[in-house]
């Protein structure tokens, strides 16, 4: 197991805040629920290796955190002493303490034998990815961040991203993704590649590090935006519709309690945001909704579009140029302990979105 960490140190360590989480006796879910992206390559070339790979992925993921360090940074408590509950307002800080990354060797199994077993549900795809928990009285120590890459007998390999929901969207990281595809691509192009990288794992022997918050004066906070209490209560009723829709759709149901993450508000003093969570019971939003459930599947399609994964441009992701992804899955989950919470995310648009589908909303039943 390695840390990467961007390429050159944030000068300006920039902060996003998260407010409301439960506190840690709660039996909330939102700090262990994550993004989960496989992408499943077979050998390309007689060249091609998965360690080779993931040793250019980790000189390439540095260079492109330079660019998003806050994907290096880490979950950090801002009012400890008047929150004995372990709850309450936290912070994201771009302190560059890394992304950790996995290297994995499936022993006596084939890629194309794996992905058949995924497809008939034989096998779980988190066997291919990797998390650990966040340790809730010392989130400063736990990456937002996991990478895995696995390698097959036959020469392919799969690529396992994990990442926090408190840390970014699934959107935005797609986003980022595709920036990072691009940087690799640029370093190692055919006609300039190293035959063994410098992070090549079976020549690298790590040590461990401590990795700690620094502050300085460069520190900047963010102050929540005066509408934003005006602006949480549209979020809730649109939350509310597309439980219902999502409902009638899937003919499923949302479990009893649920957390609601808003991503991207808007904070009051410069161009940045915050991100906040809402514990709320299905009944309770329901209830508050001020719309007839004749009136909600008119409403979705008159003003929604209904997106899936597909739309993220995962199976465009290519490291290597002309070898596409053969198997490509997103999902997300959380910890086992608490199985009957579920959850909506909802994203607002901001300057730097390279899409038009304005807000997001994405539900997830447990």
């Amino acid at each position: 197991m390695q840390t990467m960490m961007p390429t050159k140190p944030t000068e300006t360590r920039k902060t996003m805040r998260i407010n409301n989480l439960p506190p840690q006796n709660s039996n909330s879910n939102i700090l262990q629920r994550r993004l989960h992206i496989l992408l499943c390559y077979t050998k390309a070339s007689e060249q091609d290796s998965g360690w080779i790979l993931a040793g250019r992925m980790k000189e390439s993921l540095g260079k492109a955190l330079e660019e998003e360090p806050i994907l290096a940074g880490r979950l950090r408590r801002l009012s400890e002493e008047s929150d004995g509950g372990g709850g309450g307002d936290f912070e994201i800080v771009s302190n560059d303490a890394g992304v950790r990354t996995v290297e994995v060797k499936a022993d006596h199994v084939k890629l194309a034998e794996f992905v058949d077993e995924l497809k008939a549900n034989k096998r779980e795809a988190h066997e291919l990815v990797y998390w650990e928990d966040i340790v809730q009285h010392n989130p400063q120590f736990s990456p937002l961040i996991y990478i895995q890459v696995t390698n097959f007998t036959c020469g392919g390999y799969s690529i396992g991203i994990t990442s926090s929901l408190l840390l970014v969207d699934p959107f935005t990281f797609s986003n980022f993704l595709k920036k990072w595809c691009k940087i690799h691509k640029t370093i190692f192009s055919r006609t300039n590649t190293s035959k063994i990288p410098y992070l090549y794992f079976p020549n690298y022997a790590s040590s461990p590090n401590d990795y700690r918050l620094i502050m300085g004066s460069n520190y900047k906070t963010c102050k929540n935006n005066t509408n934003a209490s005006a602006q949480s209560v549209i979020l809730t009723n649109l939350a509310a519709l597309c439980i219902e829709e999502a409902e009638r759709k899937t003919g499923s149901k949302m479990a009893s309690s649920l957390s609601l993450l808003l991503h991207k508000l808007p904070c009051e003093e410069e161009d940045t945001y915050y991100n906040k969570v809402e514990m709320c019971s299905r009944k309770g939003l329901l209830e508050g909704l001020l719309v007839s459930e004749n009136e909600i599947s008119g409403l979705i399609n008159t003003n929604c579009a209904i997106r899936t994964w597909d739309e993220l441009g995962l199976d465009s992701l290519c490291f290597d140029e002309g070898n596409k992804a053969d198997y490509v899955s997103c999902w997300i989950s959380s910890s086992p302990a608490v199985s009957d919470e579920g959850s909506v995310m909802i994203i607002s648009p901001s300057g730097d979105d390279t899409d038009t589908f304005g807000i997001k909303v994405v539900v997830t039943f447990d």
